[in-house]
């Protein structure tokens, strides 16, 4: 099963989308702005992409600067942060199991198929 975490607004979001639909493997769509992931939830994902916790994260949202984040901001503060704040998690994020990719390029999605 593959889930994405989507912004229906993000068209690198809906491109993700529209590569899983077309790829035929069954799917779940997590909109992660309206049901927003946990710390554990934000960790485990952390895990599946290999990445530290800065990458997951939209530097160059408003709020990112608004909040007083920076690079070197501590990860669980990030964590913390983004839990808060789905809106600064990078998206689309895809999960297949225990590995996950970034949607950006949407292409990258197709690893996990």
């Amino acid at each position: 099963m593959i889930t994405i975490w989507h912004n229906p607004r993000c068209s690198k979001s809906r491109a993700a989308l529209a590569l899983i639909i077309a790829s035929g493997h069954p799917h779940t769509v997590r909109k992660y702005l309206e049901d927003a992931p946990n710390i554990s939830e934000l960790e485990a994902a952390q895990a599946a992409l290999g990445c530290r916790v800065i990458d997951m994260l939209r530097r160059g949202e408003a709020r990112f600067g608004a909040l007083g984040l920076r690079a070197d901001t501590a990860p669980a503060d990030l964590l913390t942060a983004a839990a808060a704040h789905p809106i600064l998690i990078e998206r689309p994020i895809v999960f297949r199991g225990d590995r996950a990719v970034m949607g950006r390029p949407p292409e990258a999605v197709k690893e996990l198929m």
